[in-house]
């Protein structure tokens, strides 16, 4: 990494992470503000967490419609069968038990953010000051002729891990001597931009002790892709990668993108009319903000919502704030660490707001950890910050990647992987 070595960037990224974390029992106080975070991932989690550590007279109050979390990061290593779904899996108990967030088991059914009221599935009906959006991703069904939602049960995108991520993996393991797996990776912007790279690293380290003869093909909208260099090294080094006998093979189709599925015949179809057949279909599709954030008028022509960077306040409605994947934070990739990040950013925007004071000039990190194979790890770091015109850029010579070629970094990079995701864990939920 350029100007930082590794561990000195983990060091400044913890230090930036650990004073919010521990366990504190909270008293009784007057309520000056009821906010209400929408989406309990990374980004509601945290923002949560950091609201009432950093003003206990603040309520906060989480509406989520899944009574526990499964984290998408680290749900690649499924695959490897490195991984337990159930170790994947976080409770909100203690978000309530130590920093006394409420937390509302329920799906919204309606913004109505001129009264600044929230209408939920079960009827109940919850007013704010503050709305902080977190709802994360959604998908453009529509970009792929014979592929939709129903069909997704069938042929799993598994990018919002749980029961997608047990079911491609379940076919996986199913799959026939020699057979084919095809991942049809997503265009830009999209949630995790290594995780369709990694899931196939993850994939190909199973395949080659249980069924050496398979194949993975990824077929990607894209000319390059995140890590390309790290990851292609890693492929053939572990996995023949660039040979006759490959067990992974990527192909650009930056000019004949995958239009079509033929259900019947688990094949896809490219604009120019090649087909590609494989065993197992693993079509990622192209993404946007969740759909409650689309109905609340909250994205513009991109299917992102715009914000203003410094306070995370939508474009659109001042008493509304949007972070984590749904928002649009670029140059700032859409990861669970930057979620995390743009959450404190956020928390300290808000009570700002509710305490009548002006709004620091934030700063945000990114680091993102992929497994090549379990004993080699790489990773791209980033700092950003807020440009004199309201603008978010990435700080010249900080972060970078792995150098993967110095001997032992790569089992220390793996080691990392698995340190950053339990520590990113534990600063969100607990």
């Amino acid at each position: 990494m350029a100007g930082l070595s590794r561990r000195q960037f983990l060091q400044a990224a913890v230090a930036g992470v650990l004073p919010l974390s521990g366990c504190r029992k909270w008293l009784q106080t007057a309520t000056k503000a009821h906010v209400v975070v929408v989406g309990g991932g990374f980004a509601g989690a945290t923002v949560a967490k950091t609201l009432r550590l950093l003003d206990s007279a603040i309520k906060v109050t989480i509406i989520e419609p899944k009574s526990y979390y499964i984290t998408c990061p680290a749900s690649n290593w499924l695959f490897a069968d490195l991984i337990t779904q159930q170790q994947l899996s976080v409770s909100y108990q203690a978000l309530k038990d130590n920093y006394a967030v409420d937390i509302l088991t329920d799906r919204v059914a309606v913004i109505e953010s001129a009264r600044r009221r929230i209408c939920l599935a079960s009827g109940q009906q919850i007013s704010y000051d503050r709305l902080i959006l977190s709802p994360g991703i959604s998908f453009r069904w529509d970009s792929i002729a014979g592929y939709d939602a129903q069909v997704a049960e069938i042929f799993p995108h598994a990018w919002q891990a749980g029961p997608q991520t047990q079911l491609l993996q379940q076919q996986m393991h199913a799959m026939p001597k020699g057979g084919v797996i095809l991942i049809a990776a997503p265009p830009d912007p999209y949630r995790c931009p290594p995780g369709p790279y990694e899931r196939a690293s993850m994939m190909a380290y199973w395949l080659k002790q249980h069924n050496p003869r398979g194949k993975i093909i990824i077929l990607d909208p894209k000319r390059s892709f995140s890590k390309q260099a790290l990851f292609e090294a890693g492929w053939a080094k572990y996995y023949g990668y660039g040979t006759a006998n490959s067990l992974i093979e990527w192909h650009s189709l930056a000019d004949n993108p995958i239009t079509q599925l033929d259900v019947a015949s688990r094949t896809v179809i490219s604009d120019f009319g090649d087909r590609f057949t494989a065993d197992v279909l693993n079509i990622i599709p192209p993404q946007l903000a969740a759909d409650i954030a689309v109905q609340t008028e909250l994205t513009d022509e991109s299917g992102w919502c715009p914000v203003r960077p410094e306070s995370s306040q939508s474009l659109f409605d001042d008493f509304i704030h949007v972070i984590g994947d749904a928002a649009h934070f670029a140059p700032i990739p859409k990861s669970a660490f930057a979620a995390n990040s743009e959450a404190k950013a956020c928390a300290l925007a808000v009570v700002a707001l509710l305490n009548d004071k002006s709004i620091a000039s934030p700063n945000w990190l990114n680091t993102c950890y992929s497994l090549v194979s379990p004993e080699h790890g790489i990773s791209v770091a980033g700092v950003y910050k807020l440009d004199a015109d309201k603008t978010v850029s990435a700080v010249v010579g900080a972060g970078g990647v792995s150098h993967s070629s110095v001997a032992g970094y790569r089992l220390q990079e793996a080691e990392y992987a698995r340190i950053a995701y339990r520590s990113l864990v534990n600063n969100s939920f607990f």
